[in-house]
């Protein structure tokens, strides 16, 4: 891939988890408005779960968007090296999403 094209489909995966994150955003916002209105527990909470799924899927996605970048573009380091730090931050990540 060229670097023009490589420009181009980063911002273009810069948008898409924006654009993730507004949306999670306004479930938020949600949330707030279901609170101030005394909606019934059982319906927050389900609001909340999904939003800490959308929040954990954005993560995600960043970690996996970021694995390929790293192991396709950084020649400083071995192959070997690139795998375990990949391996060592998704394990940090998925530790904390239990």
């Amino acid at each position: 891939m060229s670097d023009g094209n490589a420009a181009v489909a980063e911002e273009a995966e810069q948008r898409r988890i924006i654009n993730r994150l507004k949306r999670l955003e306004g479930q938020i916002r949600g949330l707030q408005t279901m609170i101030e209105s005394q909606k019934d527990c059982e319906a927050i909470l389900t609001q909340i779960m999904a939003a800490k799924s959308a929040l954990n899927q954005v993560g995600m996605h960043i970690i996996g968007h970021s694995m390929k970048r790293c192991l396709i573009d950084d020649d400083s380091k071995s192959k070997d090296e690139l795998i375990d730090e990949a391996i060592a931050v998704f394990l940090k990540y998925s530790a904390c999403i239990k």
